[in-house]
């Protein structure tokens, strides 16, 4: 994958290819734990990384995507919770807008405080919807959004919802359960949102395993992040990439 990232997503999606996203979080990795995922990343060759969190304290984004970039030549993508999470050595960027809540902050709040920043960055652009979940626990992103989730069965306004942010001109559409979700979002839902779009799904939060993982490539996911699986067991990384190489 070139650093022309939504391009080559679009492509592999045209292909009906499957991706896969590992998501690391700055605050919850050291140097040494960092290098070891990194290298799982490149030997089984994830599609790109995502770096950011809901809460970023301790991390520091600069560093984390410096040593991805100085270990891999996998695309670096931002995954911002604030306008403060911002990295200009990374490849690109989900420009969020959170469309399932009525926060401003996070419906244009923070990115129109990011912009001047991004405007005079390298870093590739991708308007990005992004819809949260409710997967049985209250999550960090749920927190700090101040916005409450679409109940775990209301596929419908799910994919209302996402659809919606094709018609605005997202580029992607991005359900999450958050982390610490307690499991995936639901098939059905996955499914009936993807029935609806034109443009790439990306499914996030609860997936723990590889058979979860199947179940939501399956039911229509076009790309798979798994974040807080990951820092819990590694061999998840070969596993789900195992699953993504059946798919194709």
């Amino acid at each position: 994958m070139s650093k022309d990232i939504y391009h080559n997503i679009t492509l592999k999606v045209k292909q009906e290819k499957k991706l896969f996203a590992v998501l690391i979080d700055p605050d919850k990795q050291n140097f040494a734990e960092l290098l070891k995922t990194i290298h799982v990343c490149n030997k089984v060759k994830i599609d790109f990384f995502l770096v950011g969190g809901s809460i970023i304290t301790n991390g520091n984004i600069d560093n984390t995507v410096h040593a991805i970039k100085e270990n891999s030549t996998i695309p670096v993508v931002l995954f911002p919770g604030n306008h403060n999470h911002i990295s200009t050595k990374a490849d690109g960027i989900l420009f969020l807008s959170l469309i399932s809540g009525r926060n401003p902050d996070f419906l244009i709040g923070n990115q129109l405080l990011a912009t001047p920043k991004l405007k005079t960055s390298k870093l590739e652009i991708i308007p990005t919807g992004y819809l949260l979940v409710d997967c049985g626990n209250l999550t960090t992103a749920i927190k700090v959004s101040e916005t409450p989730p679409i109940a775990y069965n209301n596929n419908e306004q799910a994919a209302n919802t996402a659809l919606t942010g094709q018609y605005l001109g997202q580029k992607l559409i991005y359900i999450d359960g958050g982390s610490g979700a307690q499991q995936p979002i639901s098939n059905e839902m996955i499914s009936l949102t993807k029935s609806n779009l034109d443009i790439p799904l990306i499914i996030g939060g609860g997936i723990k395993s590889a058979k979860a993982a199947a179940e939501v490539y399956k039911a229509g996911a076009d790309i798979i992040v798994i974040g807080n699986g990951a820092e819990k067991n590694r061999n998840l990384i070969e596993e789900i990439s195992t699953v993504r190489n059946n798919f194709n």
